[in-house]
């Protein structure tokens, strides 16, 4: 089972829909009894870094959510906002990330060689495989995914990073430590690709 941490950050229902045009069993976590019931979860995200912080500390489910991902190694895909909540902090704020994956979250720049960059940066973008996972099987790695962000995630341990895009410069867009996977992009809007991937990481063929 599926379980999309429904704590008020994040667009739960569109997580819902694809998983249940799949058939594959999903449920929201709204309170702290519904972890008994889930084996993998979804941290969706959107809006800033300690709006979402806040609203997850005050959610009541932050604690069973660290026992979870750290004690019981369940599989959790955090997703734009939810992947910097992934680290110790983020630019954008000035509240403590999970710390599930040792790194902090940077502001894109807003200029590269001399040319201008718009943020957020919005829209589809090529990604590059930085390392093998098979969370990638049967993406197509020229279509890309949609991206809608001002600051990206930085890990201290560059083995940790999985995918790669560019805005400019280089930016890490998904990275991977044991259990904890973290996308930039939104999978639930990357349409063929978003859908692949979510099914992989669900485990379903």
């Amino acid at each position: 089972m599926i379980g999309i941490l429904d704590y008020g950050v994040g667009n739960v229902d569109a997580y819902l829909r694809i998983f249940h045009n799949e058939n594959i069993p999903v449920m929201p976590i709204s309170s702290v009894s519904d972890f008994s019931v889930v084996d993998k979860i979804i941290l969706p995200g959107v809006g800033a870094f300690d709006s979402a912080m806040t609203k997850l500390n005050e959610s009541g489910l932050r604690d069973v959510l660290d026992e979870m991902v750290l004690q019981q190694s369940k599989p959790i895909l955090a997703v734009c906002i939810g992947m910097h909540m992934l680290g110790r902090d983020s630019e954008e704020g000035s509240m403590s990330g999970l710390g599930y994956i040792e790194g902090s979250t940077k502001k894109m720049p807003s200029a590269s060689k001399g040319k201008v960059l718009m943020l957020p940066h919005m829209g589809w973008n090529e990604i590059d495989f930085v390392r093998d996972d098979d969370i990638w099987t049967g993406v197509n790695i020229k279509e890309g995914f949609y991206f809608l962000h001002s600051y990206a995630f930085s890990p201290d341990a560059k083995d940790s990073i999985i995918g790669s895009s560019l805005y400019g410069r280089n930016f890490t867009c998904a990275v991977r430590s044991s259990n904890v996977y973290g996308f930039q992009f939104h999978p639930e809007k990357s349409l063929s690709n978003g859908l692949r991937l979510l099914r992989n990481f669900a485990g379903s063929p």
